[in-house]
């Protein structure tokens, strides 16, 4: 069904994002469902979700008609460190990597177990870095000694507790998708059953209609068939009555 966006698959679209807000589910999955579901390319369907939402931002009318809380469908803005953000992260990671932690390990504990928020604490902290020596502030950086190898017992512990939460956010994630893929092609189902019934129930009441007209058809025929014996019978009973008529006369 690809062309033009109907307004009913417009309000679909916008539906599927909500309730794959609600559930926790990945954006992309509720695009790629959208795009199969009406033969277009889940990236055409995300770049139209995000043109239509600046575009009923402006258009209050069509907003009002189509029924959409734009509340719900803010669009995603990456934060930015402030320059003084910047500075307090450098000064934390560097603090607890005097006291032996890894650039890894101390990203890790600001982060609070966080994977992805932690590698973005490494890669801003590393940039820092960059920029101060591509800028001749290398020799302001104070470079600490490592007092163990590798990470401690700690580090491991936390990482491994953030990738079990990391896994069973995925695992949880895959089950509510699947959840709710089952459930659409339920609803499918369920919406062919009830146009097969409805077109089961036209056979029926057009069979039923045909039936009425043949018994009225019948019910006119032994009309017509009795009218027809009673002239017949009238007819012989006066052939009778004239043949005894005249047996009479020739007496």
């Amino acid at each position: 069904m690809k062309g033009l966006w109907k307004n009913e698959e417009v309000v679909e679209l916008f539906k599927r994002v909500e309730n794959a807000k609600l559930q926790g589910a990945s954006l992309r999955d509720a695009f790629a469902s959208h795009a199969k579901k009406y033969g277009r390319q889940p990236n055409s369907v995300r770049n139209y979700y995000y043109q239509e939402i600046d575009r009923l931002a402006n258009d209050w009318q069509r907003k009002g008609e189509l029924k959409i809380d734009l509340k719900k469908h803010t669009k995603n803005k990456s934060i930015c460190f402030s320059k003084e953000e910047e500075e307090n992260l450098v000064a934390k990671i560097d603090k607890l990597r005097a006291q032996g932690k890894s650039v890894r390990g101390a990203c890790f504990a600001l982060s609070d177990g966080d994977p992805t928020k932690m590698l973005r604490f490494q890669n801003k902290y590393r940039n820092a870095h960059k920029q101060k020596n591509a800028q001749g502030g290398g020799a302001d950086i104070i470079t600490f000694s490592s007092k163990k190898q590798g990470l401690s017992e700690g580090d491991i512990t936390s990482l491994f507790m953030g990738l079990v939460r990391l896994v069973k956010r995925n695992i949880t994630s895959e089950i509510e998708q699947k959840q709710q893929r089952d459930k659409e092609n339920l609803n499918e189902k369920l919406r062919k059953a009830t146009l097969m019934l409805g077109e089961k129930d036209n056979q029926i009441l057009t069979l039923k209609e045909k039936f009425d007209k043949l018994r009225q058809d019948y019910q006119a025929l032994n009309q017509k068939l009795l009218k027809l014996k009673c002239e017949k019978a009238s007819l012989l009973s006066k052939k009778l009555s004239a043949s005894k008529i005249k047996a009479v006369i020739n007496v």
